[in-house]
């Protein structure tokens, strides 16, 4: 009997490693050859550009990695579920992508109320989010061990815009916002920013989310003569509030998070654009000025993309940084051996942008700086 038992132990434990060695108990989303990342973003509606582009980015870094080769020997697949920029449409994209897509991880979510309306699933499965576009504290505090930021907070872009106002003499700061948890965060950072300078907004005022009904927002602006405006919003609703503006005579200064999507900004006012100032929380991606922003370009080259912009580099930059984690977690791949390689890039550069993750701390970056609209639609760094 006891030798029976011993050949019945043993045929258990090499059935067990023969079905571990084929997958069979690997981690969802990973096969011998495939790692599946999600992707929940709006690709359709007034937001799309930032999710279309956050996207360009993502996938021409994975395509560079899967030309190489792959990591650990396994293709990058990614999948992407439009959320239209809807909270409610947002947490049915993260379960689709988990139960139906089977994904590993998630990488660049667009937006504040979406992540956040996502997030409970995201906790409860355990399943890392990697670079969400969203600089909100409400996504930083309390922490959670699955979300990994890539981006500077939207408290960093905040009192770079008031100190350089302030720095230029500016007083009178209004703020138009969206009125949502995005527009909120954006506008508790510049309420920090003006108190701490003894300061207060003269004027706030909301515009709905995916909305270009702007008139009573600058109603309540305009009637308040500010000298400088800061708008927290997205790029739709921004453009249309600055075009009107200038129609009714506002001959002042329009400072934007980078959230509204850059180039779409630019490209949505057209000539009145010129002068708009835009915070940035990634390096200028027009001139080849950083080993990591000249990667960026050629990858983008490489992958059929022919324009660069501050989003799709945010994009690249997060799979780089998703990227070094899948390599550093090896070839037996979990969610938790993720999180824990994550946690030990501590000051990974990568070519002029750096990261710092912690078990204590994903804040990742607190770069920040400013853009100015030129010309033509050109950017002056």
């Amino acid at each position: 009997m006891k030798i029976l038992a011993k050949i019945a132990f043993k045929t258990i434990v090499s059935s067990a490693l023969l079905a571990a060695s084929t997958g069979l108990f690997a981690q969802q989303g990973v096969s011998e050859r495939e790692v599946s990342i999600g992707q929940f973003a709006a690709i359709t509606g007034p937001a799309a550009q930032l999710g279309l582009r956050m996207q360009a980015g993502i996938k021409a870094q994975f395509d560079a990695v899967n030309k190489a080769g792959g990591i650990n020997g396994r293709q990058i697949k990614l999948v992407t579920r439009d959320d239209g920029y809807e909270p409610e449409k947002s947490a049915q994209a993260v379960k689709a992508l988990i139960n139906e897509d089977k994904v590993f991880a998630l990488i660049g979510s667009v937006g504040t109320p979406t992540t956040l309306a996502a997030l409970p699933v995201i906790n409860e499965e355990k399943i890392p989010l990697i670079g969400p576009f969203t600089g909100a504290q409400g996504l930083r505090e309390p922490f959670s061990r699955q979300l990994f930021h890539v981006r500077a907070s939207y408290f960093d872009e905040t009192d770079r815009i008031v100190q350089h106002l302030t720095t230029l003499g500016v007083k009178k700061i209004a703020v138009m916002y969206q009125n949502d948890a995005y527009g909120k965060a954006g506008l508790e950072g510049v309420t920090r920013a003006l108190t701490k300078r003894q300061m207060k907004a003269v004027a706030a005022s909301t515009v709905e989310r995916n909305s270009v009904d702007v008139t009573k927002s600058i109603d309540e602006i305009l009637k308040t003569s500010p000298e400088a405006i800061v708008q927290i919003s997205a790029y739709k609703s921004s453009a249309a509030f600055i075009k009107q503006a200038r129609k009714q005579g506002f001959g002042g200064q329009f400072f934007n998070v980078s959230f509204v999507g850059t180039k779409a900004l630019a490209d949505e006012l057209g000539d009145a654009g010129q002068g708009v100032v835009i915070s940035q929380v990634v390096p200028f991606p027009f001139q080849g000025s950083s080993v990591v922003v000249r990667e960026y370009q050629q990858r983008m080259t490489e992958s059929g993309q022919k324009e660069f912009d501050f989003s799709s580099l945010e994009g690249f930059l997060a799979a780089k940084v998703l990227t070094e984690g899948l390599k550093r977690a090896g070839r037996s791949l979990t969610r938790e051996g993720l999180v824990l390689a994550l946690e030990s890039l501590k000051d990974f550069n990568m070519g002029g942008f750096t990261i710092n993750y912690s078990a204590k701390s994903h804040e990742g970056s607190n770069f920040s700086d400013l853009t100015i609209i030129g010309r033509d639609g050109k950017f002056i760094h």
